[in-house]
């Protein structure tokens, strides 16, 4: 091969790499606009959060969408995922207890709702989905076997904020 028709193979590739890299950013800014509407917010990790003596902990990621500065300011949707791990080996469950504050109206009331795991090693999975809310707090614990957590596991200790519209 000579010179001459190396130097214009060289040339003609250059030519065709700086086209493609010119025409990149506009084929992804032209995609850029549906995805982002679809993704409107990037999940937020939380946790680890442990029960006294670590006897259980949970962890996972929250998704809000949809903040409303109104008067009472609410995300439209939250998306709460994750895990409870009970790490004990004798007859206690980990509890992930979960109080959730929405708009009803004018006022903030709170529902709980709760997971528990009662398998040593084995952790349960949790998905989450509400509507116009304003706080989230977890509270995890470590008790017996039961319907549902203790008015101690409930009302004992501090809740951690998970998200809190501002």
């Amino acid at each position: 091969m000579t010179l001459p028709r190396t130097l214009a193979l060289a040339a003609a590739t250059l030519a065709t790499v700086a086209t493609a890299a010119a025409l990149a950013p506009a084929a992804h800014a032209a995609t850029t606009p549906a995805e982002t509407t679809e993704l409107a917010a990037p999940a937020k990790s939380w946790g680890t959060y442990y029960a006294p003596r670590r006897a259980a902990k949970a962890w996972g990621t929250l998704t809000a969408t949809g903040e409303d500065h109104a008067d009472l300011p609410t995300a439209d949707s939250v998306r709460i995922t994750g895990k409870v791990y009970d790490n004990t080996r004798r007859s206690s469950c980990g509890w992930a207890v979960l109080r959730i504050t929405y708009r009803s109206g004018n006022e903030l009331p709170f529902r709980e709702r709760w997971v528990r795991d009662c398998s040593y090693g084995s952790p349960k999975h949790f998905s989450l989905r509400y509507r116009d809310v304003y706080q989230v707090e977890l509270k995890v614990c470590s008790e017996p076997k039961a319907k549902k957590p203790s008015l101690t596991c409930l009302y004992a200790g501090t809740w951690k904020t998970l998200y809190l519209s501002k």
